[in-house]
């Protein structure tokens, strides 16, 4: 029998004091206090003692920093799964972006399709192979749960995807906090969302969460 609950967890705080989007530019990695926020998320599950079976991460140094807490409380190998990384951008490495594309004709094209978008990996894409992420990682144990650590968007993008709604969103507007837990079930043939949590609330107060595609 396959996997209990499939818990997606989003990474802690990342250290960008220039507040760039990062994406998958490499060396961002976490903050002192994100990983306290990854320690918070894997501690909240060890408690109920939760029965992980299996790990798998993006291969960010973000999310593999924020699996490593997982790995140790649950004696557990960090599997990479590239399917749960960061879509692209073209405003990596860039502060502002957006609205600074409309006074450059050359970038038009980049914003032309914000439904798409136009400016990164679509929305589709995105839910695609997360959801293909979900349901390897739902048939690798016999059964018990499986964590994924992954990235803000890719997880929102599963949220949608399993609630019937569009793709297209306001990312102002997105339920996934820093270190959040959105756990899924199997039911007949299809994945559902049974709950949400943020073990790392009391740690928000003092968090940046900026950066994210």
């Amino acid at each position: 029998m396959p996997a209990n609950q499939i818990h997606l967890v989003r990474h802690g705080e990342v250290f960008n004091p220039e507040g760039v989007l990062y994406g998958r530019i490499e060396g961002f990695g976490l903050s002192d206090l994100g990983h306290r926020m990854a320690e918070a998320a894997a501690d909240a599950l060890f408690a109920e003692k939760a029965p992980v079976h299996a790990l798998f991460a993006s291969p960010l140094q973000r999310t593999q920093e924020s699996a490593a807490p997982w790995s140790h409380l649950f004696g557990l190998d960090i599997q990479t799964d590239e399917r749960l990384i960061e879509p692209t951008n073209k405003y990596e490495g860039r502060a502002g972006g957006f609205t600074k594309s409309l006074v450059r004709p050359a970038e038009w094209p980049w914003i032309a399709n914000p439904l798409k978008p136009s400016w990164g990996e679509a929305y589709v894409s995105i839910a695609a192979r997360m959801l293909a992420a979900v349901d390897s990682a739902w048939r690798s144990v016999d059964d018990g749960d499986v964590v994924l650590v992954s990235h803000q968007l890719p997880i929102w993008m599963v949220h949608r995807s399993l609630e019937g709604e569009r793709l297209f969103h306001d990312p102002r507007r997105r339920r996934c906090s820093l270190s959040s837990v959105t756990t899924l079930e199997r039911h007949d043939d299809a994945f559902v969302e049974v709950g949400y949590r943020e073990p790392a609330a009391a740690l928000h107060a003092s968090a940046i969460d900026s950066g994210a595609v």
